[in-house]
């Protein structure tokens, strides 16, 4: 329902800028149909607008209330215009609503899939488990130097063989993101990097570099360990909403393969 929370959003924000005064002399805004020119708006709209707003952090004032109904009110007024106007006749128009009422079927599609096919406590706990094994007890902070050529590579180990920092050797990476840097990466566990990089750094020592060039999809690197620690994984409850949205969308993404499998498409 984000649609229609982002939207009521923008309507609730509308009324309460636009009309203060308003939303601060009524008191009495209840979950009641409210009729515009005859046509009533019913009460499961008010009712639905402001559970949302509650859900998403709106207090339960009756300021945030009158600023609903004031937004229905509005929204209203508009469609009311815009059928006088012959605008929901319109192609464009048509072709949008037509979009619209597709997305919010296949999210109804898929909000009744997951809440049929919960994800239970014991797959969630085993999947951090998983994550903490993949994620190993060390990390590493490192910096790199990531060229094109082999012989590029060589040539920055040379140079550190002779002393030269890696810190000044950096400016010549073609890593965007720590050449500015002095090639720090900062902290990282293995399971961060590609399986190379990843392999090559757990067998650094504190101050040593990599006697010869690591490639990887990306280029070659030479990598230096500065330092290592015992890696302490967040706990399990901390972590849980972020498993169980991941969890979710593999749910959400095989019940799309599945239908996608089955269907006839020329």
């Amino acid at each position: 329902m984000h649609t229609i929370s982002r939207l009521a959003g923008l309507l609730i924000v509308g009324a309460l800028v636009s009309a203060p005064a308003l939303a601060a002399g009524k008191g009495d805004a209840k979950a009641e149909g409210i009729t515009v020119n005859g046509q009533t708006i019913p009460a499961s709209t008010f009712n639905a607008i402001l559970a949302e707003q509650k859900a998403h952090g709106a207090p339960d004032t009756e300021e945030v209330k009158t600023a609903i109904r004031e937004a229905l009110i509005r929204r209203e007024l508009l469609v009311q215009e815009a059928k006088k106007k012959g605008l929901d006749k319109k192609n464009e128009v048509q072709l949008q609503i037509e979009q619209a009422r597709q997305e919010i079927l296949g999210r109804a599609a898929v909000m009744d899939y997951v809440k049929a096919h919960p994800v239970s406590e014991d797959k969630l706990k085993k999947e951090y488990e998983s994550i903490k094994t993949q994620a190993g007890n060390i990390e590493y902070k490192s910096r790199h130097v990531l060229v094109e050529k082999e012989d590029e590579a060589k040539a920055i180990i040379a140079k550190l063989d002779k002393g030269e920092k890696i810190a000044d050797l950096a400016k010549q990476s073609k890593d965007p993101g720590s050449k500015d840097n002095g090639g720090d990466l900062g902290w990282s566990a293995p399971a961060a990097y590609v399986k190379p990089f990843a392999d090559a750094i757990k067998l650094l020592k504190k101050g040593e570099y990599t006697k010869t060039p690591v490639k990887t999809d990306f280029g070659y690197h030479v990598i230096l360990l500065e330092d290592s620690r015992p890696l302490n994984h967040p706990p399990y409850e901390q972590v849980k909403p972020q498993l169980q949205q991941r969890a979710q969308q593999q749910v959400v993404e095989e019940y799309l393969r599945d239908l996608r499998s089955k269907a006839k498409v020329n």
